[in-house]
């Protein structure tokens, strides 16, 4: 595309750098999004499957950006067509699966918190996404359970726990959004979509939680990234425009 900067691409966090937590992202940002796509090359990588991502960012969300990362980029879109995909199932195995999937339930049966609902453990192509309270909890309990987290610590409290019974697994937690956390093989975490992005001098890379711990972490402190800490979409956007628009 002309007026392109060669060899640069801004790569941006979903869930708080895009939208709203959980939200849908809103058309001023979509209008933002294409004008940023003029100058620079541009691309998603969240968390969630592709599934829910296009819930927050659109159903055409594979063609509206250059690339496309669901699952931190164990499946992976070019200008709309797969370009690699990474099954945890193969990687770990059936038996090692059902050991960590039965021990995490146990342990949520046994949670003291104020509610429950159901999806405690959602299967993804190459990660387990884990919640205590459920997914299918509406967006009132999401807000309530978030700020119970924030005072209890459940979500950490659990990881500490898990990290230490499966430590022979060689998994990574990663604690992301209002209600879960991510569960994948040590190297599946952001990290994992940057090789897809080998042509690439300039890597800018978004995101909300970038501290250690936070989903954003590993692909934020990366050698081949320049990470940017956003605080909400805005932010965003404004430090977008002093970086690639404002010159």
């Amino acid at each position: 595309m002309a007026g392109r900067k060669p060899g640069v691409i801004a790569l941006f966090d979903v869930d708080g750098t895009l939208t709203a937590p959980r939200k849908v992202v809103t058309q001023e940002m979509l209008e933002f999004m294409q004008k940023l796509k003029e100058v620079v090359t541009v691309g998603v990588v969240g968390g969630s499957d592709l599934v829910k991502i296009s819930e927050q960012l659109g159903k055409t969300v594979i063609t509206d950006y250059d690339y496309v990362f669901s699952e931190n980029g164990l499946v992976a879109y070019k200008s709309g067509q797969l370009i690699g995909t990474q099954s945890l199932k193969s990687f770990l195995g059936e038996d090692k699966l059902k050991e960590f999937i039965n021990f995490t339930l146990h342990y949520i049966a046994d949670l003291d918190i104020p509610i429950k609902r159901g999806t405690f453990i959602e299967f993804r192509s190459g990660m387990l996404n884990v919640s205590p309270i459920g997914r299918n909890c509406s967006q009132e309990e999401r807000d309530e359970f978030e700020k119970f987290d924030k005072v209890h610590n459940i979500r950490s409290k659990m990881v500490s726990v898990l990290r230490d019974k499966f430590a022979h697994l060689n998994l990574t937690f990663s604690i992301g959004g209002q209600i879960s956390f991510d569960v994948f093989p040590h190297g599946w975490d952001k990290t994992y979509c940057l090789s897809y992005l080998e042509g690439f001098k300039e890597i800018h890379f978004f995101g909300d939680k970038t501290y250690k711990g936070g989903n954003d972490y590993e692909i934020f402190e990366s050698e081949r990234t320049i990470g940017h800490t956003v605080v909400s979409p805005d932010d965003t956007a404004k430090q977008c425009r002093s970086l690639f628009l404002n010159h």
